[in-house]
């Protein structure tokens, strides 16, 4: 089999046309349709149903992109032996991060990286509600829930807290919140919530049945400033928050704890940059491992 053939092939069963695939690949469309014929030909089967909506794999198809990937998985191999006689890192490292933790810890840190290997690009993208390791949509991944499917390799990052914070100027114009009452009146700052796609998101639940009025953002960041802003209360990182004096978290029964992984298709890990990569991020939560877990004393209640 030919192998470029087989690259393409990968990359329409990945990205479901051939256009897409034409430019992953940085080929014509032209191209990608003649290296499938020969494909199809040098099997003497069709291994994609096309159609205007796109390609779909036959079953020959989905017999061959299981041997494809075992092959690509040797040439990463091959690549990482071959590399790593040269000490210099070079190559392009995607990592997707869900947006707190990619704005608030890995932005400021992945640049040292890059000054560190010249040779090497690092990308730092936004995890969407879905996406693929196996799809080269990233190299490592950074995710709210333990991988479980397919090829892929999973470690725990660190358990992280977050609390319910208000702005000082929030509670100077509205009043102090001592008990769940005090929230009757106040906006919740929460994630639009037919777009939570981990159950590691179920905390805001918690807030949205105390409060009449939300007002809901899908960033991180954007909840982060709207609660900067004195707009509303919001369950926040406290990692993140930490770095803004003018939150004051409330209520502290209302505390919650969940779990960064890091994940990497089965693969990519020999490859010496994705190492790297992979034990820089590793090191750098463990060095500031305090700061992600937040412990907050309850005051006791009257009975």
């Amino acid at each position: 089999m030919n192998w470029d053939h087989a690259r393409v092939f990968l990359a329409v069963a990945r990205e479901g046309q051939m256009l897409a695939a034409a430019r992953k690949l940085g080929l014509d469309h032209a191209t990608v349709t003649r290296r499938l014929n020969a494909l199809e030909d040098d099997l003497g089967a069709k291994v994609f149903e096309r159609s205007p909506a796109g390609c779909v794999l036959t079953t020959a198809g989905e017999t061959l992109l299981g041997i494809a990937e075992r092959v690509e998985g040797e040439m990463v191999k091959a690549q990482s032996l071959l590399g790593n006689a040269d000490l210099r890192l070079s190559g392009t490292v995607r990592i997707g991060a869900p947006d707190g933790f990619g704005t608030y810890f890995l932005a400021a840190r992945l640049g040292e990286l890059a000054v560190r290997h010249p040779d090497l690009v690092i990308q730092l993208v936004p995890l969407p509600q879905t996406f693929s390791l196996s799809k080269r949509e990233a190299d490592i991944a950074v995710v709210l829930d333990r991988p479980r499917t397919g090829r892929l390799i999973g470690r725990k990052l660190t358990n992280y807290s977050l609390s319910l914070y208000a702005a000082r100027s929030h509670l100077e114009r509205h009043g102090p919140i001592v008990g769940e009452a005090d929230l009757s009146d106040r906006l919740a700052v929460t994630y639009v919530q037919d777009l939570t796609y981990s159950t590691g998101l179920d905390y805001m639940e918690a807030l949205t049945g105390l409060t009449a009025r939300r007002f809901e953002c899908a960033s991180v960041v954007g909840q982060m400033e709207a609660v900067r802003a004195g707009a509303g209360v919001g369950i926040l990182h406290d990692y993140a928050a930490a770095a803004y004096p003018e939150l004051v978290p409330v209520l502290p029964h209302m505390r919650f704890e969940r779990s960064y992984w890091l994940a990497m298709h089965a693969d990519m890990r020999g490859l010496r940059r994705i190492s790297e990569v992979e034990q820089f991020i590793v090191a750098g939560v463990q060095a500031e491992r305090r700061t992600f877990v937040v412990q907050r004393a309850v005051a006791a209640t009257a009975g």
